[in-house]
């Protein structure tokens, strides 16, 4: 049987959040023919338990292989679908809003959905961004100039429905002839920016994304902020994604603006920084799952 949606949710060390994930899918779906697949990267936590114990979803067992890797291997799993839903386990889905989600996927040549999402505050989540550039590298984004800033603030922009570049990936609805024209996720970038490289190369196949507020949802991760060691991933698949489709001599001008963008925020306090910053110029202090240790510019 085609499902309507298959759900597919990565895990690692979740267990304050997944339940009520898993416990908003029904009413999401609104009567849909789904399954749900939780793919566990390995948690050290009583996440794999929890999930086992459920008699809504499949666990598959895994090591921590990465969020690309873990949404294929989910999507893998599950039975044939119209689409894939692809969950963060800190997020909640609001009643009917994949049955939202379908139908905007209906329309032609849209490979890719992505809902309004809030903060668990109840505050606008701004997940929509603008694709990747050397004036967008810069950290000039507070100007609130179009081009200068990936992350798209307008409120506005956040009340009708319309194409993005690409949109912050803690609920997505993908197009199962998307998915498989795109060749699934990119799982060498391990964590950050496989959303937006997904994305992306749809666009060049003719699959846009398209944001709607007429579905909704929240997302806990958005307000929970990031460490050193993910932030350094984030900076150093950008440079890798900005290489990748813009070419290796544009790539070393976006990987310098980079550095001293990382260089004046570590100076204004940004603690961070300064970590990413000798991951930029010292490959081998970069995270070994990146596989992108062995030359300085990032591949």
């Amino acid at each position: 049987m085609l499902l309507d949606a298959a759900v597919v949710v990565v895990t690692y060390n979740s267990e304050a959040h997944v339940a009520q994930l898993l416990d908003s899918i029904p009413a999401a779906m609104a009567g849909l023919a789904h399954s749900v697949v939780v793919v566990d990267n390995g948690s050290s936590d009583d996440t794999p338990h929890l999930v086992a114990a459920r008699t809504d979803c499949t666990l598959v067992r895994s090591s921590n292989v990465g969020y690309a890797a873990g949404v294929n291997r989910g999507i893998a799993e599950s039975g044939p679908a119209r689409a894939f839903l692809i969950l963060n386990p800190d997020a909640t889905l609001d009643p009917a809003s994949v049955v939202a989600m379908l139908e905007v996927l209906s329309q032609p040549h849209v490979g890719v959905v992505a809902p309004r999402v809030r903060e668990a505050d109840g505050s606008l989540s701004p997940t929509l961004r603008r694709k990747p550039s050397l004036a967008r590298a810069g950290g000039l984004s507070f100007t609130g100039i179009p081009a200068f800033a990936e992350r798209i603030e307008e409120p506005g922009e956040y009340d009708h429905e319309h194409p993005v570049d690409w949109a912050v990936g803690a609920i997505l609805l993908v197009d199962a002839d998307c998915y498989r024209a795109v060749g699934g996720f990119d799982e060498s970038y391990f964590l950050y920016s496989e959303e937006t490289d997904f994305s992306l190369r749809a666009k060049d196949l003719g699959w846009s994304t398209v944001y709607t507020p007429r579905a909704g949802g929240m997302h806990v991760g958005g307000g929970s902020g990031e460490s050193a060691t993910t932030h350094t991933m984030k900076i150093i698949n950008r440079v890798r994604i900005y290489r990748r489709r813009a070419g290796t001599p544009l790539a070393w001008v976006y990987f310098v603006v980079t550095v001293v963008n990382e260089l004046r925020r570590a100076v204004l306090g940004h603690r961070r920084s300064w970590q990413t910053l000798c991951a930029l110029l010292r490959p081998s202090r970069r995270p070994e799952v990146l596989g992108a240790s062995e030359h300085l510019l990032p591949d």
